[in-house]
Order: C-alpha cells, then sequence, then structure tokens
C-alpha cells in the first residue's frame, strides 16, 4: 500500500479556473497533473522548461499585446506570410 502527502499551494482563483479548465478537456484532475509535473521534474532533474526572464522588447511586446495595441489582424496564410515578410 502506498502512502500519500498532501501539497498546499496558494493560487490567484483567476490561474487555477483556467487551468482546471484546460485540465478538464484533457481528462486530468488537478492532482493528477501536480504528479505528472513532479514526475517530469524528477526525469530532468529540474524544471522541465526553460525559465528565462523576458527581455524589454517582449515585455513591451506583452504589454502592448494585452492592451489591445499594435495588433495585426490577418484573414488568410497569404496575408500572414506578406505581413510576417514586411
Amino acid at each position: 500500500m502506498s502512502s500519500a502527502v498532501n501539497i498546499s499551494a496558494r493560487i490567484d482563483p483567476t490561474t487555477k479556473e483556467k487551468a482546471v479548465d484546460i485540465l478538464n478537456e484533457l481528462g486530468l484532475t488537478t492532482t493528477q497533473a501536480i504528479c505528472i509535473y513532479f514526475k517530469q521534474i524528477i526525469y530532468n532533474n529540474g524544471i522541465p522548461f526553460e525559465l528565462r526572464v523576458p527581455n524589454k522588447a517582449t515585455v513591451d511586446t506583452f504589454r502592448k499585446t494585452d492592451a489591445g495595441e499594435d495588433l495585426h489582424r490577418v484573414s488568410n496564410i497569404n496575408e500572414l506570410a506578406k505581413e510576417l515578410k514586411a
């Protein structure tokens, strides 16, 4: 018989709600997701994704995007290709 421990974490309600919605779509409980994350920490001998501090340009872009500023909309792949080449 295996034993288990409880983990307690303080997470803002919006983040938790959005994450739980995605986990539900994946058919996972929060507990299962945390177990998967911890297993990946063990397998990777560290955090299983890259952690970096974003540079100023990235932070500025995130701020503008969040504010709905300087967005470029396209209606098809050809317009996207033109936009990227510009």
